[in-house]
């Protein structure tokens, strides 16, 4: 401890140290303790307004999710059957169809003539040939070192997006060049031609007119509702806007809904209300009033947070205008606690799902006479009610650094407290020394004359 002198008190033993840690020990508490008291108690409120910004946002989120338009344009693909696959752009037209899959698209393939060996040169001096896919020309370019496996890679590398070329070993000395097309058709007919001359006579029989089709290119062939419908491919996207289609399987027929992806929707609802219910829930713990100080709310007495958590139910009434959120399955208990009953908002999106969309995020809502009115949206008014919270500069950033100015004031006090003590007691214990040393004085002084006094009677009794 500051203004510790360790011989205090050795002459009287009066004045001693532990005389003044005892003084010191009083003084702390009536002038830092309660200022630990009240920085602790504000620590604690800083914790709390971190929970409460984090409920709060998470909220925020929530919300904001929910007054999002894209969320209502998203679209599902349900497919029954086999046939084929689906999926839905966002705002494409919600539909239902049938598909059956006549023909699959097939890739032409063709087959080489027998080479004895892949790395034997193909050619006698160097030259070019032409590789012709669908009507595109290639020139594949070769010379005299050029083997069967590199006339492989030149293919690749120049009609690589058209073509791929293997080489297959059949047998002991059967090699042989496959050209897979790329693309599906009957339109990837492939012809290889030598328009130098200068390939060996075997390797150009081979690759030439020793060429083969072993799997012809074919167009798909499906029904769309009945009418027959033909693609180059087996996967469509220029049937229906915004639909790709993939042809699976041949002699099935699949039905096809498209409808507003209502599964998202319901999640984000159920977020909300989760959301809603973590943040009112343990705002109003912290907001609980109560003469007993162990289930008191460490913001009971705070109008900012209380008023917050009113405002979060309130908002639920007082929005939506002409289209309460009540009327959407949506309810709160008497507790406080928000549900919904996704039974009734179903029936609503299956009435009418534009109108959900208006409701919630804003749009043109039409009445049951066929009049419109344009709504903000339910969710579109609450996140800007939640802003006012949780944006930077709003209440609960205000609310936080008050919090942390309040705690610096606090430190700032104690620092200062606690100096004045060590000064104070470091003044003490120089005064306690001095007068301890006086003591000490008299208490020698005494103790002579005692001892003069005591010889003087002697000597008289002797």
């Amino acid at each position: 401890m500051a203004g510790t002198v360790s011989s205090l008190g050795i002459g009287s033993s009066i004045l001693t140290q532990s005389v003044l840690d005892q003084l010191r020990k009083a003084d702390e508490a009536g002038r830092i303790t309660p200022i630990d008291l009240k920085i602790a108690d504000m620590k604690d409120r800083d914790v709390a307004s971190g929970k409460i910004d984090g409920w709060m946002s998470a909220l925020s989120s929530a919300v904001g999710a929910l007054s999002s338009k894209t969320l209502y344009t998203e679209r599902s693909a349900t497919v029954a059957g086999s046939a084929v696959s689906v999926t839905a752009d966002a705002n494409t037209d919600i539909q239902s169809f049938s598909l059956k899959v006549n023909i699959l698209a097939t890739k032409e393939i063709n087959e080489s003539g027998t080479f004895a060996n892949k790395t034997d040169p193909i050619a006698t001096a160097a030259g070019t040939m032409n590789l012709n896919i669908g009507g595109t020309d290639f020139t594949i370019n070769y010379d005299a070192t050029t083997t069967l496996d590199d006339l492989k890679k030149e293919i690749n590398k120049v009609a690589g997006t058209k073509v791929n070329a293997t080489v297959i070993q059949l047998a002991t000395g059967d090699f042989r060049l496959f050209l897979n097309a790329a693309e599906s058709g009957d339109a990837q007919n492939m012809t290889l031609s030598d328009t130098s001359g200068n390939m060996t006579t075997a390797a150009r029989d081979a690759l030439t007119t020793g060429m083969t089709t072993i799997a012809q290119g074919i167009n798909a062939e499906f029904e769309f509702n009945g009418q027959v419908v033909n693609r180059s491919s087996n996967t469509i996207s220029d049937l229906v806007s915004g639909l790709t289609i993939t042809l699976k399987e041949a002699g099935q027929t699949s039905t096809v809904d498209i409808a507003q992806n209502r599964d998202n929707i319901m999640n984000k609802v159920d977020d909300f209300v989760a959301k809603y219910n973590t943040a009112y829930g343990e705002i109003a713990k912290m907001t609980k009033s109560s003469n007993d100080k162990t289930t008191m709310g460490i913001f009971s007495s705070d109008s900012t947070i209380k008023g917050m958590q009113r405002n979060l139910e309130d908002m639920l009434t007082t929005l939506g205008g002409s289209q309460s959120l009540f009327g959407y399955g949506f309810d709160v208990d008497k507790s406080g606690v928000l549900s919904v009953d996704k039974t009734v908002l179903g029936a609503k999106m299956d009435t009418n799902s534009s109108n959900v969309e208006a409701v919630f995020a804003g749009g043109t809502f039409t009445n049951a006479d066929n009049t419109t009115q344009v709504l903000t949206g339910f969710f579109t008014d609450y996140k800007a009610g939640m802003d006012t919270y949780t944006k930077t500069s709003g209440y609960l950033d205000m609310f936080s650094t008050n919090i942390g100015d309040q705690l610096s004031v606090l430190e700032e006090q104690k620092t200062k407290a606690t100096e004045r003590l060590n000064s104070k007691y470091e003044l003490m214990a120089k005064q306690f020394a001095a007068y301890d040393a006086i003591i000490n004085k008299f208490n020698q002084q005494g103790t002579f004359l005692t001892q003069m006094i005591n010889s003087a009677n002697g000597t008289s009794n002797g």
